[in-house]
């Protein structure tokens, strides 16, 4: 392709992604409507007509849903029946006696970017929210920065790097990565990352980085915490007929990424068989920890909590199955109008820094489409046809585009917006909490991922 030719497609591309936002944030279109009119008006400017256009939108939306639907419905129902069962705070009030108020933004993040991605992210955020609140004033001074970073950098960096974060999944299934090799690489990833941006962080705040009188709205009367009959027996509080015991409300989590790791440690021992290949997969184990949950549910909770919270759950997972389907078919456009030729020419001209620029390409997306998870997506459809030729781990690219997604989280990001006000910040205090502290989590799972590749 000629240099002239690499420009145009460029330039429709922006053109499309500047579009988009501009209906989402200006014009207030809906989302799922902003990104099909912006792939429709790319494909029909870039010459691949009305017809084929409109295959691709098709296309890219069902190989999308086929590869992570699934998934994403049993996740989110799994979720719903674990709020159900008190599970989240009965673990929080654990930790808080166990680790102390100075440990807990650790585990707190680390878990939100790990087992709980279980949950889906705007679930997660929303029933973590007014727990992390209460729990920020009993950390200390700067607790309520230091929760706040760690909700921002566990939801989203989980949300890219560690199975089954929704953009992990995307990335995998589009760049053909095994979830379970996804899951041995991801997992301790998103740990060390997580932990190395709060110690930042944690260091910046003690030295005069956040300024409560600036960074910290008032409380108002509705955003009081949760009672300390919900934290320490939420299932009670509930009306429980019988509060589970914490073991018992997340055994389903634990069975559900037991079964799911055994194929990860499977294929490294190269041990293959069909029993173990059923158990292993994702849809088998998160099916397992509903059918888990449902079973606890019915025996402890009362009558009709299963089916409220099926109602919930099949609520939530259509919102999120549109909204990442469209980023799929935006993703198939971009390819087809030929950006996977240009992203490959760059790489090929560049070897010698690959994942820096599949870190880069992902975080000019997330840049001009201002979603993390679009962001990831669209960057996995264009690199997809490159991800053979270059000299790395097909898994270290996936995280590397995952990594760039999570740059820059600014204000055409709905989660920045629920974070701010969920947590009591100024949209300054955002700006800090989730903006720098996301970025600096990006920059530094890119180091990470460099390091592996030069040990593997």
């Amino acid at each position: 392709m000629t240099e002239m030719g690499n420009v145009v497609p460029l330039i429709h591309t922006a053109t499309a992604i500047a579009a988009v936002v501009f209906l989402i944030l200006k014009a207030k279109v809906n989302p799922a409507l902003a990104l099909v009119l912006g792939a429709i008006y790319l494909g029909i400017v870039c010459g691949l007509g009305a017809e084929r256009t409109l295959e691709l939108v098709n296309q890219g939306f069902g190989d999308l849903l086929a590869k992570v639907g699934l998934l994403i419905v049993l996740g989110v129902l799994l979720g719903t029946l674990l709020s159900a069962l008190g599970a989240l705070e009965k673990l929080m009030a654990l930790l808080l006696r166990i680790l102390g108020p100075r440990f807990l933004p650790y585990s707190f993040a680390v878990l939100l970017g790990t087992g709980l991605q279980f949950i889906f992210t705007d679930v997660l955020l929303v029933m973590t929210a007014p727990l992390a609140r209460s729990l920020g004033v009993r950390i200390g001074p700067g607790g309520a920065a230091r929760i706040a970073v760690a909700m921002a950098v566990g939801l989203e960096v989980g949300v890219t790097l560690s199975v089954p974060g929704v953009g992990t999944l995307a990335l995998a299934g589009l760049l053909e990565v095994p979830l379970g090799v996804m899951l041995l690489y991801g997992f301790p990833l998103a740990t060390v990352t997580i932990t190395l941006t709060l110690l930042l962080f944690s260091a910046l705040i003690k030295r005069g980085f956040w300024k409560p009188e600036r960074d910290e709205s008032p409380a108002a009367p509705e955003e009081t915490a949760p009672s300390a009959q919900a934290l320490t027996n939420p299932a009670q509080a509930r009306g429980s007929l019988c509060p589970p015991p914490l073991a018992l409300s997340l055994s389903p989590l634990l069975l559900a990424m037991a079964m799911i790791a055994t194929g990860a440690f499977s294929a490294v021992a190269e041990w293959r068989s069909p029993l173990v290949g059923f158990l292993s997969d994702p849809v088998a184990g998160l099916l397992a920890g509903v059918i888990l949950a449902c079973l606890i549910a019915r025996r402890h909770l009362p009558k009709g909590t299963v089916g409220d919270a099926f109602g919930q759950g099949y609520r939530l997972s259509g919102q999120f199955l549109v909204l990442r389907g469209v980023g799929g078919s935006l993703a198939a456009v971009m390819g087809a109008v030929g950006l996977g030729g240009i992203v490959e020419g760059t790489v090929a001209s560049s070897t010698w820094a690959p994942l820096l620029l599949v870190w880069l390409i992902a975080a000019a997306l997330h840049l001009a489409i201002g979603s993390v998870i679009t962001s990831a997506i669209t960057a996995a459809g264009i690199l997809a046809p490159v991800a053979p030729s270059l000299d790395v781990q097909p898994v270290l690219v996936a995280l590397a585009a995952g990594a760039g997604s999570l740059f820059a989280i600014h204000a055409t990001s709905n989660t920045f917006w629920m974070l701010q006000a969920l947590l009591g910040q100024t949209t300054r205090g955002a700006l800090k909490t989730v903006t720098m502290s996301v970025s600096a989590a990006s920059v530094i799972a890119l180091g990470l991922i460099q390091a592996v590749s030069l040990m593997s």
